[in-house]
């Protein structure tokens, strides 16, 4: 077979193929229809949400009774091009090779199927229109972030996917280890002796890149990690995986300011590219998902993002008339209904919400003078609540091992962290987003597991 020959349906819909004449196809059959003729098939390889219809005038010399829904075919003939129907292009086929038989029951028929029956056979959804489409989507959503921070010099970094740190409290872990569960080994008292696992210590699946990252961003200046991570809490919730994938800029010589106008310049491109770049995707999930999703979306682009402090946040719920189901009082953690009322009802547009009290955020939060809030912002989008989350990182030596032993951490576990903040330390920020909770909201999807291809939940590693 000459290479060239091949086409892609997406190319031959949207006329981008020179040569209409000996033209091979090859993809998967969704429809067939046979009388005595004329037959139909509808075929698709995955580039494009819609079907390449095929002609086949002589449908006695080809195998079509052996042709059922979701087999894979090899198809010869030539494009033409036909006037005043919804698709002005079609297939005449000329010879028709199988090349995976499918049976007469294959369970993905002509018809719509509901997003939890199809999460039992994750391995064959990504056949209908929705998922497809979702796949596709992520494709081009990846892409664009690698383009944002290429297009601004950061550096795209690996961190460990096996750590022996926990990013203080970010989640519970998944344990990494080769010892024999049957017959664990035992120190004098009684503990598990990891000194005779693999790593000769603790360790686990990581729940976040940014610790390693803090240190590349100290030698590379701005660095970005964009990969699985893993949290081991036993949440069902439809806005928990197990498994999911983070994006994780961190800059060196950046202030709270600073990476906040990166944040809002962040999403806005993102969104935009998800509006141009990813235009049929956005049609479909506009059609049959949320019919309000695009509009939602160009409002969040054209909107001036608002910031707030979190003591402001508080004194406006505090004296709204909104009953909400978490009272609301300072030092108090806001919940979605919080985060939806500020931006749905209050400001009406995304804001910031920055200065948190230092007792609800992590220890690594660079530490504000008033010695009750550290400079940590959350990036609050109407219809969910927080989208981004991030702070400047504590830069000062001193500060940094105080709040530790505040907190009775093992110091000498992170003598590397703290060994950062004395050789050159320098002011640094960075932001945390959840790649599947971006999905959810530019798609309107309401449940994680139907944004990642073969989730991972508690009770559910099938695949």
């Amino acid at each position: 077979m000459n290479y060239f020959e091949k086409k892609k349906i997406k190319d031959i819909l949207e006329d981008k193929i020179n040569d209409y004449k000996d033209v091979i196809v090859m993809g998967w059959v969704r429809t067939k229809r046979v009388s005595k003729n004329i037959a139909f098939i509808e075929i698709n390889d995955g580039s494009a949400l819609k079907n390449l219809q095929l002609v086949i005038l002589n449908p006695e010399q080809h195998p079509l009774a052996e042709i059922n829904t979701g087999a894979s075919i090899k198809v010869k003939g030539y494009i033409d091009k036909v006037e005043g129907r919804e698709q002005d292009v079609e297939m005449k086929a000329e010879e028709i090779e199988i090349i995976g038989e499918a049976p007469e029951d294959f369970i993905l028929q002509k018809k719509r199927h509901s997003f939890e029956f199809l999460r039992d056979i994750a391995h064959l959804r990504a056949r209908t229109n929705t998922f497809g489409v979702v796949n596709r989507f992520r494709s081009k959503m990846s892409y664009a972030i690698h383009d944002y921070f290429y297009n601004k010099d950061f550096k795209y970094i690996h961190t460990p996917i096996i750590t022996s740190g926990d990013a203080e409290g970010a989640g519970e872990i998944f344990k990494v280890s080769t010892l024999d569960f049957d017959s664990l080994p035992r120190t004098e008292k009684g503990e598990i002796d990891y000194s005779q696992d693999f790593f000769a210590q603790e360790t686990g699946l990581t729940v976040s890149g940014q610790l390693e990252a803090e240190l590349l961003a100290t030698a590379l200046g701005d660095v970005y990690t964009f990969g699985p991570t893993f949290r081991a809490e036993n949440s069902n919730t439809s806005r928990h995986a197990s498994e999911f994938w983070m994006i994780e800029p961190e800059m060196a010589f950046c202030n709270l300011d600073e990476m906040m106008t990166l944040m809002e310049d962040f999403i806005k491109n993102l969104f935009r590219f998800a509006l141009e770049e990813a235009e049929e995707e956005m049609d479909f999930f506009n059609q049959w998902i949320d019919e309000g999703r695009r509009e939602m979306i160009e409002k969040i682009i054209e909107a001036d993002f608002g910031r707030i402090t979190y003591t402001e946040a508080i004194e406006i719920l505090e004296n709204c008339d909104q009953d909400f189901e978490y009272p609301v009082s300072w030092g108090v953690d806001l919940q979605s209904e919080h985060e939806r009322y500020l931006t749905e009802k209050h400001f009406k547009k995304p804001i910031m919400v920055r200065d948190y009290p230092k007792e609800i955020k992590a220890f690594y939060m660079r530490q504000n003078d008033d010695n009750k809030t550290v400079a940590a912002v959350d990036c609050l989008v109407p219809g969910v609540g927080e989208i981004i989350g991030g702070s400047q990182r504590e830069e000062r030596y001193d500060k940094l091992k105080s709040r530790m032993e505040e907190l009775e951490m093992d110091l000498e576990k992170y003598e590397w962290f703290l060994d950062i903040r004395k050789y050159g330390s320098v002011p640094h920020s960075g932001f945390g987003l959840g790649f599947e909770r971006l999905l959810m909201y530019l798609s309107g999807m309401q449940n994680i597991r139907d944004v990642i291809s073969f989730p991972r939940t508690p009770g559910n590693a099938k695949f």
